[in-house]
């Protein structure tokens, strides 16, 4: 890792000496052949820490394979006007990590080179990935990009709190807000902290993670749904949850502040967590009574239950995928992201473990290959533990089944559009305060259609 750079520096030598053995060649061949042997990537994973790793994988490709990789930290919300304005000057990137929603907006506007992200997946190896990953990037009938990994949201749950207060762990939303409302009344602390602040993204993210748990469908096929039965018993549910707080309402800050206080039994949260439960990330340390004692106490008395329902197994989370412009040099591009997702697969992953969990499984010859080293791989700012190490072997079994589950609203269809704005205009979160006040479930989920049939409407 120390050495991440000369890759790069020899790289640079061996471009100086093809320029003058090609002394003859126009100064356009010369031009071509150099960028034939460059490849410009945007990633998201913009923290110093992640921004290094991701150029020591690019620095081992350069090492291996000659071509030379540009790493540029853009957010996502940046990629989007980039990418429009890039291709309008005909100045693309040739690679993009981006999320799933992205895939699909790219690819309507004619952005994605499909084909070539198609190309990748078949000589990796179609069946070696996520299933619902390589659904959630395939548009008409296909794949738009290379999927990479995700999160997803977990609930964790103090199994000694849940046993003090006589409830078995829950395999449903009934029974999760039947536990919730059970710790509050019996041990006097909030049964589940999540976000139900009216009109948050976080609020935004626990409608849609707790009702397509129990069956409910945004729209499907044009079709406006949240005004069905599963969803109007979802948001019964919902607000009982919500009830369960001792404490008000939660945003995503303090509903984990909560937890690792000591003063929730359980918590609606991503993987993301993982870290901050051992007390292995400064930033945000446990502050449980017993904490100070015993740091990995949380991490010592947590479960995770990573898939609600089996039966429904419908999980609320987040996906990467790698996609290639239209107009990027296909070849090297190609070369890139193959390296990434198998030589390069496990450094990759290892830049923010927690929350880089494999959507491609494993080999054709290892099915389970990259899962199994994922759960091998330290967690936090400074990687000192294992997930396996805290959490026990079961939980890559548990890990794998929920990202496995992975489930977005509209994902993969010709509802991602729709899907995608009514969340990120926070659509139903902003009706949720009428739950709140009084007004019955069915209304609400009915105000909630009309919000959404608002939007569907301006498209």
């Amino acid at each position: 890792m120390t050495q991440r750079f000369r890759p790069r520096l020899a790289a640079s030598i061996a471009a100086v000496a093809a320029v003058t053995l090609l002394a003859g060649c126009t100064g356009g061949q010369a031009e071509e052949q150099a960028a034939d042997q460059s490849v410009t990537f945007w990633t998201p994973q913009t923290t110093p820490e992640r921004l290094a790793a991701q150029e020591a994988v690019a620095a081992a490709f350069t090492a291996e394979t000659g071509i030379d990789v540009e790493v540029v930290p853009m957010a996502g919300a940046d990629q989007d006007q980039a990418l429009v304005t890039g291709a309008a000057s005909g100045n693309v990137p040739d690679v993009i990590l981006h999320t799933s929603t992205q895939a699909g907006a790219w690819t309507s506007q004619g952005l994605l080179d499909t084909a070539a992200a198609s190309a990748v997946v078949a000589t990796l190896g179609q069946e070696t990935f996520n299933e619902r990953a390589i659904d959630a990037v395939t548009l008409d009938g296909e794949i738009a990009a290379v999927p990479s990994d995700g999160w997803t949201h977990v609930i964790a749950y103090r199994a000694d709190l849940l046993e003090e207060a006589g409830v078995d762990v829950p395999t449903s939303l009934s029974e999760l807000a039947d536990a919730a409302a059970t710790v509050k009344d019996t041990l006097g602390i909030t049964g589940m902290a999540f976000g139900t602040q009216a009109g948050t993204a976080s609020a935004t993210e626990g409608i849609q993670s707790l009702f397509q748990s129990a069956g409910c469908e945004l729209v499907v096929d044009g079709e406006v749904l949240i005004d069905s039965a599963e969803c109007t018993d979802a948001a019964e549910e919902f607000l009982t949850l919500r009830n369960s707080s001792v404490a008000g309402d939660f945003d995503v800050t303090s509903a984990r502040a909560a937890y690792m206080n000591g003063d929730a039994a359980m918590l609606l949260f991503s993987t993301h967590i993982l870290d901050e439960l051992a007390g292995l990330d400064s930033a945000t340390p446990p502050t449980c009574s017993e904490c100070a004692a015993t740091p990995t106490f949380l991490a010592d008395h947590t479960q995770f239950i990573t898939v609600l329902d089996e039966d429904n197994p419908a999980q609320f989370g987040a996906m990467l995928s790698y996609g290639i412009p239209t107009g990027a040099n296909v070849e090297a591009a190609q070369k890139y992201i193959e390296y990434a997702m198998s030589t390069g697969y496990v450094d990759t992953l290892g830049v923010a473990t927690e929350g880089r969990i494999p959507l491609r499984n494993g080999t054709a010859d290892d099915p389970t290959e990259f899962l199994s080293a994922w759960g091998g791989l330290g967690i936090g700012p400074g990687q000192k533990m294992t997930s396996v190490e805290l959490y026990g072997e079961d939980f890559s079994t548990a890990i794998e089944e929920g990202i496995n589950a992975v489930s977005l609203w509209g994902m993969g269809t010709d509802d991602a559009t729709l899907a995608g704005l009514v969340s990120s205009q926070g659509v139903l979160a902003g009706q949720i305060e009428q739950l709140y006040s009084g007004t019955s479930a069915a209304d609400v989920t009915a105000a909630m259609r009309a919000a959404v049939e608002e939007v569907q409407a301006g498209l």
